[in-house]
């Protein structure tokens, strides 16, 4: 919000006050803010009021206000705000304030706040202001009064830089694009291409692969195929109180079997997915690489989708979990895996960024000679569907300023959506730190061979868990109208 000019005195580098003698009765000023989610969730952080109907929309849409509301103090804030900071502004000493609510106040509504001096005493320098907010519509949303004691003296302050407020919750985050993606199927036809995938849930013998796969089932995702000893599958069923009945189970003996026979369900077609449950990784892609059928032309590689608290919009990153030195070759095929990827996904021409530990080419880092090969293969459409610009060190790759300072004229750098690594080495610790130092939110699958595979990690929980399934199950989908 922008504060009025009051005297000339006010730019957006200072705050000014107004003193007692400024300010006659009839004297006015006002603020204009609109509404956010964010406003109504970190109003609730502070304060501690975490009153359903503000937070949780299942349960608000059923209250007499069918949706989430703002706190009645978030407004009662704003004329603090106006107030405290411009009329009359630093230097004001709060001595009472009356409110009155009148209406409810929703994301996305837009406030004006005005005070009006309607009483003056000189000796104690006091002033009476009539307050009241208004919305978009017109209509008096909180009304009041407020008494304060004014500046005598002029302050002018350089205006205080607030830390920048990221909220982020990775599994609220995670929750909701599954969610979004779980409407898109239920929405479209029982005959379109939107139908739940059929998913091979390769040993799901432990509580949390287990209620994964069900969560992904619940929600419309997939249809699943139990694959594992049948006793101890019911067994971890029963103790988490999931009713299986109707879901298919092939029972077999051990782990070793589950992969080879959830393999040969994907080679011959009837599986469209596969989800990784309680066995080891190299167990199961050893089974999918021994299967000729389950082979494509490309090279098998993993992809992370990263939501990021301080990045704009989601990010693939490639290789992080299954190439530990990809050669040039291999590289071509891990950055069209995530390009088809990023396409299902919505996203129609990706920007991948190549990463290095600089942005110049130069032989004594063999990862930018390659990043400046790849382009150049682009170039010559041995690589399609993407826009590929490399190498460029992670700052200039999701920074457009510190591409800027640097130089770099480039439609990718500051503005990816894929992060291609150099080896497995980066790419892991660069996943790790982004989810346990920077909290965001991931899930990942691998591509590359004839079905997508939901290769979840033994510390995922289950927001991460079924997310993957919904990236394996979207692919899916997408690989039924076209394959790679």
């Amino acid at each position: 919000m922008n504060a009025p000019d009051l005297h000339g005195l006010a730019d957006e580098h200072f705050i000014t006050n107004r003193t007692f003698d400024e300010m006659p009765v009839g004297a006015r000023a006002s603020l204009t803010r609109t509404l956010t989610q964010d406003d109504i969730m970190s109003f609730a952080l502070v304060s501690g009021d975490v009153n359903p109907a503000h937070i949780d929309a299942e349960y608000a849409n059923a209250s007499r206000f069918h949706g989430p509301i703002a706190h009645g103090m978030w407004a009662g804030a704003l004329i603090s705000s106006l107030l405290g900071t411009r009329f009359p502004g630093p230097g004001t000493i709060y001595e009472g304030q009356v409110l009155h609510f009148h209406l409810p106040v929703r994301a996305g509504d837009t406030l004006e706040v005005e005070a009006v001096v309607t009483a003056r005493d000189p000796e104690r320098k006091q002033l009476t202001l009539d307050c009241r907010v208004v919305n978009q519509k017109g209509a008096t949303v909180v009304s009041g009064e407020a008494l304060v004691r004014a500046p005598t003296q002029r302050v002018r302050r350089p205006l205080t830089t607030l830390p920048t407020l990221h909220l982020f919750d990775p599994d609220a985050r995670l929750a909701t694009w599954v969610d979004g993606w779980a409407a898109d199927i239920a929405a479209a036809s029982p005959e379109g291409v939107a139908r739940p995938v059929a998913c091979a849930v390769v040993h799901p013998c432990d509580a949390t692969s287990l209620a994964g796969a069900m969560a992904a089932a619940d929600r419309g995702l997939i249809v699943p195929i139990l694959i594992g000893p049948e006793t101890r599958i019911r067994a971890v069923a029963a103790e988490l109180g999931i009713d299986l009945t109707g879901v298919h189970i092939e029972s077999v003996e051990h782990s070793h079997a589950a992969a080879q026979r959830a393999v040969a369900l994907a080679a011959e077609g009837t599986a469209e997915m596969l989800i990784k449950g309680s066995l080891h990784t190299d167990e199961l892609m050893h089974a999918v690489i021994a299967e000729p059928k389950m082979r494509t032309k490309r090279r098998i590689s993993h992809v992370f989708r990263f939501d990021i608290p301080a990045y704009p919009k989601p990010v693939l990153i490639t290789d992080a979990a299954i190439n530990i030195v990809p050669t040039l070759e291999e590289k071509a095929d891990i950055i069209s895996n995530a390009i088809d990827l990023a396409r299902a996904l919505g996203v129609a021409t990706p920007k991948v960024a190549i990463l290095s530990a600089v942005e110049t080419v130069t032989p004594k880092i063999a990862s930018t000679l390659d990043a400046a090969a790849l382009c150049k293969m682009a170039d010559r459409g041995q690589i399609v569907g993407g826009v590929l610009d490399g190498p460029l060190a992670f700052d200039n790759a999701i920074s457009a300023e510190a591409a800027r300072i640097k130089g770099i004229k480039s439609t990718v750098a500051g503005d990816a959506d894929i992060l291609m690594v150099p080896d497995l080495e980066a790419g892991n610790m660069l996943a790790k730190q982004l989810e346990y130092l920077a909290g965001a939110a991931s899930c990942g699958i691998v591509l590359g061979a004839r079905v997508p595979i939901a290769l979840t990690s033994r510390a995922d929980g289950e927001a991460s868990r079924l997310a993957s399934a919904a990236l394996a199950a979207r692919l899916a989908l997408a690989w039924r109208q076209r394959r790679p």
